[in-house]
């Protein structure tokens, strides 16, 4: 990948490559529309000249508040030419959160893109604060950028930023509490270019970009890939047509996270039993047939690498995708280093660890088994909040993840939990309930676990369960047969744990864990206090009924 800064390598990308294909955007009503190099950043020079025009102060703060679309990552080409700094918000926030991230970062003015029930979440928006609205967007006032785009000219100067200047300020989603500002420049985010060397990604890649490009994890493998090497880019129309849109952009590269692989495979087995599966895929002739009709029916027959992240995965998973010619690697990093940190290598997956250390990094286990990293894209601090700042780097540098881990004897990282996740039962024995989690959904009937029991004798578990499962306790002796399962399930892990950790019960419930109701973060972790308030009116019933496994 070249070493230039964003801006440097897009405007040589527009001299050399001006008329090849970009970025690819589904339009809603089944036509897409397609965006050359020149073309793209035709548009973001005419709105650089825009966000000149307002005579902002020098390095204002613009938010970003959409869906991934190719709006997105032209406005933030825009938003940097005009010597500006940008500050995306999650798509499904409450209007609390905006309004919060909104005054804390000092948003001069709002680019509004494509959203779901943004009736909801417009409260969160001052009336004084300016908007312009992407093609795609809710219907709102503010200016529309068909019409600013055809006001302004294009900039004809090709400003660049200082390497050290600022770039963006992500505001982390956080299980707990107000998000934080994370502040990174133009050089913490090009440093990321070793995830693209690692996977050897040339322009000739394709990407599909759902994943939040609010989220530091989207932001680096596919803005700040396809900035430094000129990879195509699509977008997703919505749920109901991601596998069309994959089918579509039949995507090289492809990460996602483990709950999108586990309803994959939910996908697959419930059209083909894993009996029938198995089967034919132990037929050597047969075997290659099959393969490629289930990749191709995911729109996945074209890629070289898979990654999966944000949660650990079920090694039962990855030797699934393994049988179908679909090595998942692991990577591990946090939106203070810019996702920069751990990744399994092609051919070296080791099931349980995210890899080695990217090149670069350093890495080692501080006190209490804390992770601690030191990563060329670290962060330079958390913005207005120096506090933060100095409690989040050791003496010499090294950011403090809050994560507990170990390091193996060839480098590799396994993540054995978080340092506050930690929980003590009333017998004062601490509970790590991250790798029990695990070892939960290492069953495919649950698609979602959280372990808790703060202050009871024992542990408990909540888990959702996966589509199979729903659809086979709507037949017959399902519900028992599934019970039975569990129950066997349940008794073999906690032979394998110290008796402090065993489980006391296993929870089924019948509602979803989503951003959308406030009990998984946008990019998909446990709101673990959340879930724990939900259901706190419960836990003793549950208790109370002695029974290895209940449904809420």
């Amino acid at each position: 990948m070249t070493t230039l800064l964003q801006l440097e390598s897009l405007y040589s990308f527009e001299k050399t490559r001006r008329d090849a294909r970009w970025l690819t955007q589904p339009m809603g009503n089944g036509s897409v529309k397609e965006y050359t190099f020149g073309q793209a950043m035709d548009e973001a020079r005419r709105m650089a000249t825009y966000f000149k025009s307002l005579g902002l102060p020098e390095k204002s703060n613009i938010a970003l508040f959409s869906k991934n679309t190719a709006w997105w990552l032209i406005t933030d080409i825009a938003i940097w030419m005009a010597g500006h700094v940008s500050v995306p918000l999650y798509p499904t926030l409450t209007a609390e959160t905006i309004g919060q991230i909104l005054d804390h970062s000092g948003a001069k003015l709002i680019v509004i893109g494509k959203l779901d029930g943004f009736a909801a979440m417009e409260p969160g928006i001052p009336a004084s604060l300016p908007r312009v609205l992407t093609p795609l967007a809710p219907k709102t006032t503010g200016e529309q950028w068909s019409d600013l785009i055809t006001k302004h000219q294009p900039m004809t100067e090709s400003p660049t930023r200082p390497a050290d200047d600022l770039a963006t300020v992500i505001y982390t989603s956080g299980t707990t509490g107000v998000p934080k500002g994370v502040m990174h420049t133009f050089k913490t985010m090009t440093e990321s270019k070793g995830f693209m060397e690692q996977l050897r990604v040339t322009a000739d890649d394709r990407m599909i970009s759902y994943l939040p490009l609010s989220h530091v994890f989207e932001r680096t493998l596919v803005e700040t890939g396809t900035f430094g090497v000129g990879f195509q880019v699509f977008f997703a129309d919505s749920l109901e047509t991601f596998v069309k849109d994959l089918q579509r952009a039949r995507p090289t590269l492809f990460v996602s996270v483990p709950r999108l692989w586990l309803k994959f495979q939910a996908g697959v087995l419930d059209k083909m039993p894993p009996k029938k599966l198995d089967r034919l895929l132990s037929i050597p002739i047969i075997s290659g047939i099959v393969k490629k009709k289930i990749l191709t029916g995911l729109g996945l027959d074209a890629v070289r690498f898979a990654g999966s992240g944000s949660a650990p995965i079920p090694g039962s998973v990855i030797a699934w995708y393994r049988r179908l010619g679909l090595e998942l690697l692991e990577g591990y990093g946090m939106t203070e280093n810019f996702s920069y940190s751990h990744m399994t290598r092609p051919g070296q997956v080791q099931v349980g660890s995210v890899g080695e250390a990217q090149p670069g990094v350093q890495h080692r286990i501080g006190e209490g088994g804390e992770i601690l990293v030191k990563s060329p894209c670290n962060t330079t601090g958390y913005y207005k909040q120096p506090e933060l700042t100095g409690d989040l780097f050791t003496s010499d540098g090294f950011v403090k993840t809050g994560d507990q881990g170990e390091i193996d004897a060839k480098g590799n990282l396994k993540i054995t939990g978080r340092v506050k996740e930690l929980f003590k039962t009333s017998k004062g024995k601490y509970v790590a309930p991250s790798p029990i989690e695990n070892k939960l959904l290492t069953n495919s009937d649950l698609e979602q676990a959280m372990v808790a029991g703060a202050n009871q004798g024992q542990p408990f578990a909540l888990a959702v369960l996966s589509l199979k499962a729903r659809n086979r306790i709507t037949v017959g002796e399902g519900r028992a047969q599934l019970e039975a399962e569990l129950k066997k399930h349940i008794d073999e892990i906690n032979a394998k744990l110290d008796s402090h950790e065993q489980l006391e019960t296993l929870v089924l419930v019948t509602d979803e864990w989503t951003p959308e109701n406030g009990l998984l973060t946008p990019t998909m972790k446990l709101k673990r206090s959340a879930i724990e308030k939900k259901y706190s009116g419960q836990v003793e019933v549950w208790y109370r009924a002695k029974t290895t496994v209940l449904w809420a």
